[in-house]
């Protein structure tokens, strides 16, 4: 190994910094796995209730869709970390950094799932309707179970994209995995430890987009 390369991967560096990296990378696990839980959860929730076709429920969801996809996700945690406290709203850092990828989660998700609701071929509720389930049990029996399958493909692309974003947690002095990184980086003045860091996210994020593929392509065969 060159000098340039000793010089962003440091065996030595990377055995001390390891410990601190591997805290901070459970860390990051833990805000993705609570991400995903609630923003997927919220996401399906607000679709299934557009699906009434209650008007001013339906124009809260989707002023709230809108907003929430139109601000990028740093604006959001800022607003909810620094502003809300003004207002005596105090949340603390990590549970900020989960509202906010899971609040931005649940807004791409939400039209995605209403975009599978809608896609489903109006027989589909008739036939239900007709063999006396109420619009709920026809909703929930029939027209979920092949919305969700026709938008698993896009809905595990986006999910892996914001789920990437709890690397902002670092601005909150989140001891997530980019902050223990970038703390040990300053402290060895050398970038070895973001050199680490890098592995850890992509042991974590390339498998997940190699089976967002795999999913992808089974899904467009049935289809």
């Amino acid at each position: 190994m060159g000098e340039i390369g000793k010089f962003f991967f440091d065996g030595t560096i990377a055995a001390a910094v390891l410990p601190f990296l591997f805290q901070g990378f459970l860390v990051t696990l833990q805000l993705s796995a609570l991400t995903i839980l609630f923003g997927l959860s919220l996401g399906l929730a607000l679709a299934c209730a557009r699906a009434y076709g209650i008007t001013a429920l339906n124009l809260l969801i989707v002023a709230f869709v809108d907003i929430l996809r139109s601000l990028p996700a740093l604006v959001i945690l800022i607003c909810i970390y620094f502003v809300l406290p003004e207002y005596e709203i105090r949340i603390d850092a990590y549970w900020a950094t989960v509202l906010t990828l899971g609040l931005v989660l649940a807004a791409f998700s939400e039209e995605i799932f209403w975009a599978g609701i809608t896609s489903v071929p109006k027989g589909q509720w008739e036939g239900g309707l007709s063999t006396g389930l109420t619009f709920t049990q026809t909703l929930f029996y029939i027209v979920l179970y092949q919305a969700v399958q026709m938008v698993i493909p896009p809905l595990t692309n986006k999910t892996i994209s914001i789920t990437k974003n709890t690397a902002l947690a670092s601005v909150v002095s989140v001891s997530e995995l980019l902050n223990q990184a970038s703390s040990q980086q300053a402290l060895y003045a050398n970038p070895t430890p973001l050199t680490v860091a890098a592995l850890f996210y992509l042991a974590v994020f390339a498998p997940l987009v190699v089976l967002s593929r795999h999913i992808e392509s089974r899904y467009a065969v049935k289809r």
